[in-house]
């Protein structure tokens, strides 16, 4: 079973995990603009969803009843476009119908993670993205000790400006630091309302606890996302909002996270 792993993962220059503290803080949803983003610098992605019991991107993708085929060396992901630049893989694809629940124990969790992780057919892309599950369970460890032999980047840590999620933020971190995965920076999601009439932002939540942890704990603060009706509509239709809204706030804080993330690719 290592063989397979091997041969995928090591084509993969670049390795990154999306983790958040607790759910709803939009962490899938970073996860597909970096994705959308990096293709659009023009990288080649991977998109890994290993939320097992809440797989979002197809949907955001509208990919939602695409099939995963099979070739002789493993799994092919579902690619969106045609020249193949962004490949994506959720336990939606293997699922008959979408209202269906995953209701497995750990083990068997555990089992399908690694074969994401060892069966999927990459193809020399420059950026693979893991949208994990919330929180610090026995998934994150299955990942986490999969990868270590590829040394990958590290974790983006998403949290909302509420001081809930991030205390949340902080066990993530202590999660990281345990397991030995570099944090790579915070983002605040959900920071400010971005009016669809005017583009004028609006502090509906707090601000400022993603920024202020970052500062606490010596760890790069990546920026602030706003809630954007429009990037809401996108995921909902399964647009691509970093092509479509460039004029957005949104786009211009999501593109500088894409690039902070290029520029350390190139001090690699």
């Amino acid at each position: 079973m290592d063989a397979p792993m091997t041969d995928h993962l090591s084509t993969v220059r670049h390795v990154i995990l999306v983790l958040s503290g607790k759910g709803g803080v939009g962490k899938s949803t970073v996860a597909t603009q970096i994705a959308l983003g990096l293709k659009h610098a023009g990288k080649k992605v991977g998109l890994l969803d290993v939320d097992l019991c809440g797989p979002s991107i197809p949907k955001m993708f509208n990919l939602e009843g695409s099939d995963v085929h099979q070739c002789p060396e493993g799994w092919l992901p579902v690619y969106m476009d045609k020249e193949q630049t962004l490949g994506i893989m959720s336990i939606a694809f293997l699922i008959e119908n979408t209202d269906d629940a995953v209701v497995w124990r750990g083990p068997k969790k555990n089992a399908m993670i690694k074969q994401f992780l060892s069966d999927v057919v990459w193809r020399d892309i420059d950026y693979l993205i893991i949208d994990t599950p919330p929180g610090t369970s026995d998934e994150h460890i299955t990942v986490i000790e999969s990868l270590k032999s590829y040394c990958p980047d590290g974790a983006l840590l998403v949290t909302t400006p509420q001081g809930v999620a991030v205390g949340d933020v902080r066990r993530e971190m202590t999660f990281c630091r345990k397991t030995g995965i570099p944090i790579l920076g915070i983002i605040e999601n959900m920071s400010g309302f971005v009016c669809p009439c005017c583009g004028e932002i609006t502090n509906v939540f707090s601000k400022g606890g993603g920024e202020s942890l970052a500062q606490q704990s010596h760890v790069p603060f990546l920026g602030c996302i706003p809630l954007d009706p429009m990037l809401a509509a996108s995921l909902e239709e399964g647009k691509d909002f970093m092509e479509h809204y460039t004029q957005s706030p949104t786009f211009a804080a999501l593109d500088n996270v894409i690039q902070r993330l290029i520029a350390v690719d190139k001090d690699f």
